[in-house]
């Protein structure tokens, strides 16, 4: 067995979820300039809860399809509510990324693209309004240092609490995926 003492490390953050230090940040830079692209077609927007609650997190989205919020409920829908266009088509260097470490044959649909400006935050939430429950979840931070939570099932579960660094990778996948994870503020 040989030892790559340069390898970026891997965490198990609880059955099912990984976290990949430090994975994209070679690629954070053109990541970076991919979402002004994707913004530019679908601005950034502050999306309503069913509740009525507008959302700290500023979000657009790019695939197949969207995830939308608003008085309605949560969902994703083909065309941008704003725009009346379909979403822009997911980059092939997300794409990449999605292939090399989400372990999951079938291409994303849908890529939602978090913009965490001030105090914004995600509180603990399950993502799923997908079709395909056993899709992994994958998410790349980038820019500054944020907090993020990984708990339970349920709401009243413990949550570890963990630095996310540019270039730092989220996998939910299988088990993981019904995990309550979130945003805290920086």
């Amino acid at each position: 067995m040989t030892l790559d003492l340069f390898a970026a490390p891997t965490e198990t953050l609880a059955e099912g979820a990984r976290l990949l230090r430090d994975f994209a940040s070679g690629a954070a830079p053109d990541l970076c300039a991919l979402v002004t692209t994707i913004a530019a077609v679908s601005p950034f927007r502050h999306l309503v809860t069913p509740g009525g609650f507008r959302m700290s997190v500023a979000m657009t989205n790019c695939g197949d399809y969207g995830w939308v919020s608003d008085r309605r409920g949560y969902r994703y829908d083909p065309v941008d509510p704003e725009t009346g266009r379909p979403w822009p088509a997911i980059p092939a260097s997300l794409l990449h990324l999605w292939q090399e470490h989400a372990g999951y044959a079938a291409p994303p649909e849908a890529c939602l693209v978090n913009y965490y400006g001030g105090d914004a935050k995600l509180g603990s939430h399950r993502d799923e309004d997908e079709h395909d429950k056993s899709a992994p979840v994958v998410s790349i931070s980038l820019g500054d240092d944020a907090v993020f939570h990984v708990g339970g099932l349920k709401r009243t579960d413990a949550k570890s609490r963990m630095t996310l660094r540019s270039g730092d990778i989220v996998i939910l996948g299988k088990t993981g995926r019904r995990l309550r994870a979130g945003r805290l503020r920086a």
